[in-house]
């Protein structure tokens, strides 16, 4: 068992945990992900690594209560602890020797923005962050990202926060002012990390794209995280997560991650009509 030390609701769907797991902690790095079970017989969560301590043996992953595995792990308090975890997996995010990077994120995928920006500011990298949000109460991490950026742009869709309008948007101004970056980093959902790289694209500018398929293994075995990246088959777990965004297939991936959502939209009414059960 893994505990639970510190538990944070960050907003009425996301949640932040604190758990210890002193082996994963004292090798992971940005980028990379654990995957983690609730209980005995909950499935396998792959969830990336937001932050770590080497010295307090911790890993933080934030998650959104989306469907039956997420539920399970929402209902876990502080002082209890999840069943299984296994980690870090996957490929660290290559930060070394750049110099000028911009670092797009948008909702949850700010969660595995924020280490890539920590990690290339503490480096001494210029960062540039621009994070966005559909309102201002789903927004996440504000003052982390403030603390390890050099600039930072704010967007939201209703304009309850910063700039209405998308993550593109501030990106777009600074690539058409003349701006360059070694690398623009994107996470996020797929048609936003599409749209980031079809914004590049023009300007030739090298854009990577941290994928989250499906995935049940993370040892490339099960296949269900492929991905198609320049013509070829990739399995984001093993290669990746991260992928050079200008080779991807965004649209087979977006195709893909619809397999199971009847499934998850029917774990989260059970779960609600539990619930409702219970309270009478």
């Amino acid at each position: 068992m893994y505990l639970i030390l510190k538990k944070e609701r960050l907003t009425e769907t996301l949640i932040r945990m604190e758990i210890e797991a002193p082996l994963a902690a004292r090798r992971a790095l940005a980028g990379q992900f654990v995957i983690l079970r609730a209980n005995e017989k909950g499935e396998r969560v792959p969830l990336t690594i937001a932050d770590s301590d080497k010295n307090s043996g911790t890993v933080t992953v934030i998650f959104q209560v989306v469907g039956g595995a997420t539920i399970a792990l929402s209902s876990l308090e502080e002082g209890e602890g999840v069943a299984d975890l296994v980690g870090p997996l996957g490929l660290p995010t290559e930060v070394e020797g750049l110099k000028k990077v911009a670092v797009i994120g948008g909702g949850v995928g700010c969660a595995i923005a924020y280490p890539v920006a920590k990690r290339l500011f503490g480096l001494g990298a210029e960062v540039t962050s621009v994070i966005g949000f559909r309102t201002k109460g789903m927004a996440i991490l504000e003052r982390e990202f403030e603390e390890v950026s050099s600039r930072l742009f704010f967007t939201t869709d209703d304009g309850s926060m910063g700039e209405r309008g998308n993550v593109c948007l501030p990106l777009k101004r600074m690539l058409e002012a003349g701006e360059n970056f070694d690398t623009v980093f994107t996470v996020g959902p797929l048609p936003m990390m599409k749209y980031v790289a079809e914004a590049t694209r023009p300007y030739h500018i090298k854009t990577v794209a941290s994928m989250n398929p499906i995935m049940i293994d993370g040892t490339g075995m099960c296949g269900c995280c492929r991905l198609t990246v320049g013509g070829k088959t990739k399995f984001a777990c093993v290669d990746g997560p991260d992928f050079d965004a200008h080779l991807i297939d965004f649209d087979e991936a977006m195709g893909r991650l619809r397999t199971y959502s009847d499934f998850e939209r029917a774990a989260r009414e059970r779960s609600c009509n539990l619930y409702h059960m219970e309270v009478k």
